[in-house]
C-alpha cells in the first residue's frame, strides 16, 4: 500500500478538532486512508459505510448509537448520503465538550465538496476541520527513473489505475470508473443529467485541457442553455473531478484576462476520455503539453497551506504565467510548467513577473537537477517545487 502524505496531517487534525472531514472523489483512497488511521488508534474505531443499508440501519437512533460508542473514533464514510446527521453530530459534539471530551470523535469521508461543506459548515462551524485527498502525487510515488514519473502522468493518481498490471488494464479501470460515475454516482449526488450529455462535456473539457472556460460555446456544443452548461460544469467541480483556476485579480494597472482556466484534475481520466492508452499515444497527441501542465499543477496545489489561493496571470498585451502563488505579503511565486529537459520561458513570462513583482521565479520541468535558466529564474523538479511551497508552513 502506498502511504499517503495526508495521513499524518489528518491524524494531527483529529488531535485538535472533534470532527475531521476528508473530501475527495470516489476511488481516490479515502476509505483505505481511514483504515490506516484506524489501525493506529486505540480503542478500535467504529467504521460505518453509509451506502450500505445495514450500516445506515445502525443509525436509526443515532444519538443513542454515538453515546454507546463514546470514547471511540467513529468513521462515517460517504456521509453525503445521510446529510441529516450533521445536525445530530453538532449536538453530540457540544454535549461531549461539556464533559471534557473535545477532540478525535468523528472522521467524516465525503465524495462531494460544495454540498458537504455547506451542510457541515451550517451545523459544525468551529467543530470540524477539512482535508482534501487528491490522487497520488509525485511525492507519494517513489520514482527513481523518468519512466516512473511518466507512468503516474499517463495513468493518473487513482491508486487502482496507477497500480494496474499494464497500461491496458489501467485504461480499462479508468473507462469503467467514468461509466460508473456517469451512470450511477452523478444521478445519486446531483440533478438528473443524461449520461451521454455529461460524457460529451467531460470529453470536450479533455480536448480543451488547461484552456479558458467558454460556457457559451460549451452550451452550444451540448445544445443546452449557457446556464445549464454552467450548472453541469459546477457539478463536475463539486465532485472534485475538474478544477477551475482563477485569473489574477490584483490591481496591476493592466488589462487582465478575466475568464478562468479549466482542467480535468486527474491526468489519467483526461487520457482515458481521449482514448490514449500508452505513453507513445500521449506524446503524439496535441493535448500533451496541456496534460503535463495539469498533472504538475495538481501535485503543486496539493501541498499548499490552507488559505493560499492559486492563480494564473494573463493580460491582453501577452504577459502570461501558468501559476501564481502568493504565500504571504512578501513572497510571490511565478511558476511556468514545461515538458522539456531544456526548458525556457517566453517574453510573456518575463513581462508577467515584472507586472506582479514576483519574488521567486521557477520553471517546473520533468528532470531532477536544479539549475539556473537566467539570473532570476531556476529550473526545478516537481518534488523540489513542492518542497519549496511547503517550506515555512
Amino acid at each position: 500500500m502506498i502511504k499517503r502524505q495526508a495521513q499524518i496531517e489528518i491524524a494531527q487534525l483529529l488531535e485538535e478538532f472533534p470532527a475531521v472531514g476528508v473530501l475527495g472523489p470516489r476511488q481516490v483512497g479515502k476509505t483505505t486512508l481511514a483504515a490506516a488511521i484506524a489501525a493506529n488508534a486505540l480503542p478500535e474505531p467504529i467504521y460505518l459505510d453509509l451506502e450500505t443499508p445495514s450500516e445506515v440501519a445502525k443509525l436509526k437512533e443515532p444519538e443513542s448509537y454515538f453515546e454507546l460508542h463514546k470514547g471511540r473514533l467513529v468513521i462515517l464514510d460517504e456521509i453525503q448520503r445521510v446529510p441529516e446527521l450533521f445536525q445530530i453530530l453538532r449536538g453530540v459534539i457540544d454535549r461531549r465538550r461539556k464533559e471534557g471530551l473535545r477532540t478525535g470523535q468523528f472522521l467524516i469521508l465525503g465524495s462531494a465538496s460544495l454540498d458537504l461543506l455547506r451542510q457541515s459548515s451550517e451545523s459544525l462551524a468551529g467543530r470540524i476541520a477539512y482535508k482534501e485527498l487528491t490522487g497520488l502525487t509525485v511525492a507519494e510515488v517513489e520514482h527513481k527513473t523518468t519512466n516512473d514519473l511518466d507512468r503516474l502522468w499517463l495513468r493518473g493518481g487513482f491508486p487502482d489505475s496507477f497500480l494496474a498490471k499494464s497500461d491496458e488494464a489501467s485504461l480499462r479501470w479508468r473507462l469503467n470508473f467514468i461509466n460508473t460515475y456517469l451512470e450511477r454516482d452523478v444521478p445519486q449526488l446531483g440533478p438528473r443529467i443524461p449520461a451521454i450529455t455529461l460524457r460529451n462535456l467531460w470529453t470536450m473539457l479533455a480536448h480543451n485541457q488547461g484552456g479558458q472556460l467558454n460556457i457559451a460555446q460549451l452550451g452550444n456544443n451540448l445544445d443546452v442553455a449557457a446556464t445549464t452548461a454552467k450548472r453541469y460544469v459546477e457539478l463536475l467541480e463539486d465532485l472534485l473531478l475538474i478544477r477551475t483556476l482563477r485569473p489574477w485579480s490584483g490591481n496591476v494597472g493592466k488589462r487582465l484576462v478575466k475568464v478562468p482556466k479549466v482542467y480535468i484534475r486527474d491526468s489519467g481520466i483526461t487520457h482515458a476520455l481521449l482514448n490514449l492508452t500508452t505513453l507513445d499515444d500521449l506524446l503524439g497527441h496535441p493535448v500533451v503539453g496541456a496534460s503535463w501542465e495539469g498533472f504538475v499543477l495538481e501535485s503543486l496545489l496539493s501541498c499548499l497551506p490552507i488559505g493560499v489561493t492559486p492563480w494564473f496571470y494573463r493580460t491582453s498585451a501577452g504577459a502570461e504565467i501558468d501559476l501564481v502563488i502568493e504565500k504571504n505579503s512578501k513572497e510571490k511565486y511565478a511558476i511556468e510548467i514545461k515538458r522539456s529537459l531544456a526548458p525556457s520561458v517566453s517574453k510573456g513570462f518575463h513581462l508577467g513577473c515584472e507586472d506582479l513583482k514576483a519574488t521567486k521565479r521557477f520553471i517546473v520541468y520533468p528532470g531532477k537537477e536544479r539549475f539556473p535558466v537566467t539570473k532570476e529564474i531556476s529550473a526545478i523538479s516537481i518534488i523540489d517545487m513542492m518542497n519549496e511551497l511547503k517550506a515555512g508552513q
